[in-house]
């Protein structure tokens, strides 16, 4: 059993089968999740667990390269925009349908019981050397 770390077993399995440019999106209860992408599905309570934390926890254990948000969450979530920029330095930011057409290319989408509007990430997946 692990002791530190991401323990849903459900989402460290499918961190663990990751490779460089995977694609990997962290998102609000709202976002439409299209079929294709493998979901681990966090949200328990609206808020629980907060977008935030989920950000925190995956970048803990992946090497991201690259970020892409919808260009709305400045405006809409602030708090959310500070975060990514926070941790993005080069953030893209594209408008929120075409945030919601690059989904159906990630290959895992965890959603989080976050209940906020925009606060979606996609996650490029680099290497760690």
């Amino acid at each position: 059993m692990k002791k530190r770390g991401i323990l849903n077993r459900h989402l460290s399995g499918a961190l663990a089968g990751l490779g460089h440019g995977d694609g990997v999106v962290v998102c609000d209860v709202g976002l439409p999740v299209p079929d294709g992408p493998q979901v681990v599905d966090l949200a328990f309570r609206a808020g629980v667990p907060s977008f935030a934390e989920v950000v925190e926890g995956l970048l803990e254990e992946l090497v991201v390269e690259g970020a892409t948000a919808a260009a709305e969450v400045r405006q809409a979530n602030p708090a959310a925009a500070d975060l990514l920029a926070g941790h993005f330095p080069g953030l893209e930011l594209v408008p929120h349908e075409r945030l919601k057409e690059l989904t159906a290319g990630a290959r895992l989408v965890v959603r989080t019981g976050e209940a906020r509007p925009y606060a979606n990430v996609l996650l490029r997946c680099g290497v760690f050397f």
